[in-house]
């Protein structure tokens, strides 16, 4: 496929942040167009994003990577015949470092899921199927979703220490009924919030940010919004944390600071109280509980908790392929947290998820905090067969995007009774 015209701009994402937006045409006019997201707790291992510096917009505009998209990368890229394999590996090596130093992970993204979107539609394809011929997947299903419906750390104002608490539909049920019980737990916890006169302001990613008292509150406003809304705890809601422990973690002392708990826990600690919270609620996912370099305390978790949870590395693995063989090998974790803009394109992407998928892991395709109304994620979860996605609580419109995508995905993957 050749690409005739390669076109960037400037746009906002949900934090009013810049970010790209790239729209690739292929011959014969077929037009694709991929918005990259941004994270605000991003891991220290992640591929680097290309930011302007200076005073506009705080220093986080992309107006360099958006020139070096217009100009560079048009004159390297035009008038050439690519496939996705071959695209991908031609911005690496234009690149030419591993963490994508030189052109910005977000400024290569961008272009390999532009590609991505226009090889679909001159395919005559879905996006989601496009993905699953690349995958070796023929077998298309809706993801589980796991529903951030409170938001903490530096997602909510530090309104506890917990980053994200999530509702989880458990049971083997239609997508529009897990749809529905992420929505009416959602709302049933705004209506036992207000009740007691909390505040019902929003974090990033759109779950409710109250300013509460201890991070085991907000569990019990959870399990109490589920079972309020009609739901059994653990047989048809269970619980999900990432616990985005490098962002309360002291290098210095070593030590995990949680703040609202006024407690100072070491590894072995941390993993205690986590152990105890999965013995006091029906926990089933466990993202970061540990700092991101603290390889010995995560196989120590794993040991501990993942014969009956999932423990999912996030800041651990960063979509990198290299972290991830290095905690196969550690048994550090059990399941991979997706997220294509960690690693900068989507052919490195598929092989992260093929790594783990391959190890006997899990696949949780995930959003950012700093989303768009691209709804890639939406295709990449149903075209890999990943079995779960995140993407935030029912709530603010750059969310609502993916999931009613997802929607519409289901009316053609899911069968008809």
């Amino acid at each position: 496929m050749k690409i005739t015209n390669l076109r960037a701009r400037q746009i906002l994402d949900s934090r009013g942040v810049p970010t790209i937006e790239t729209e690739v045409t292929l011959e014969g006019g077929v037009i694709g167009r991929s918005a990259v997201p941004g994270g605000t707790s991003s891991g220290e291992h992640e591929a680097v994003e290309l930011r302007d510096g200076g005073v506009a917009y705080g220093g986080k505009g992309v107006s360099k990577a958006v020139e070096i998209i217009n100009t560079t990368l048009l004159d390297e890229l035009k008038n050439h015949d690519f496939d996705q394999i071959s695209l991908d590996k031609k911005l690496n090596q234009l690149d030419g470092n591993d963490n994508k130093s030189q052109l910005g992970a977000n400024t290569i993204l961008s272009i390999s899921l532009a590609f991505a979107w226009a090889a679909s539609r001159t395919g005559f394809k879905p996006l989601y199927e496009y993905f699953g011929q690349l995958y070796e997947n023929e077998r298309f299903t809706l993801p589980r979703p796991m529903f951030n419906i409170m938001n903490g750390g530096s997602h909510g104002n530090w309104a506890t220490d917990i980053q994200e608490f999530m509702a989880i539909p458990l049971k083997p049920i239609s997508w529009a009924e897990k749809l529905k019980i992420g929505v009416e737990v959602f709302h049933q916890l705004e209506t036992l919030l207000k009740g007691k006169g909390y505040n019902i302001n929003v974090g990033k990613e759109g779950g409710f940010a109250p300013q509460l008292g201890s991070n085991q509150e907000a569990l019990d406003l959870v399990c109490q919004a589920i079972t309020s809304a009609g739901y059994q705890l653990g047989s048809d809601v269970g619980l999900g944390l990432d616990v985005a422990a490098s962002e309360f973690f002291d290098k210095e002392t070593k030590q995990y600071e949680l703040k609202k708990d006024g407690r100072s826990l070491s590894t072995a600690e941390m993993i205690a109280w986590l152990m105890e919270l999965t013995d006091r609620y029906p926990i089933v996912s466990i993202e970061d509980g540990l700092a991101e370099d603290d390889w010995a305390g995560w196989q120590l978790l794993t040991n501990r908790l993942g014969t009956n949870l999932q423990i999912v590395g996030d800041d651990l693995l960063t979509t990198n392929p290299d972290r991830i063989k290095q905690a196969i090998d550690q048994q550090a974790c059990n399941a991979l947290l997706v997220k294509p803009n960690q690693i900068g394109t989507l052919s490195e992407t598929l092989s992260a998820m093929k790594l783990s998928q391959q190890a006997g892991w899990q696949n949780v395709v995930s959003h950012r905090s700093g989303e768009t109304e691209d709804v890639t994620i939406a295709h990449l979860a149903v075209g890999t067969g990943a079995g779960q996605i995140k993407t935030g609580a029912p709530n603010r419109g750059e969310r609502i995007a993916k999931y009613n995508e997802l929607t519409r995905i289901a009316e053609r993957v899911e069968p008809t009774i």
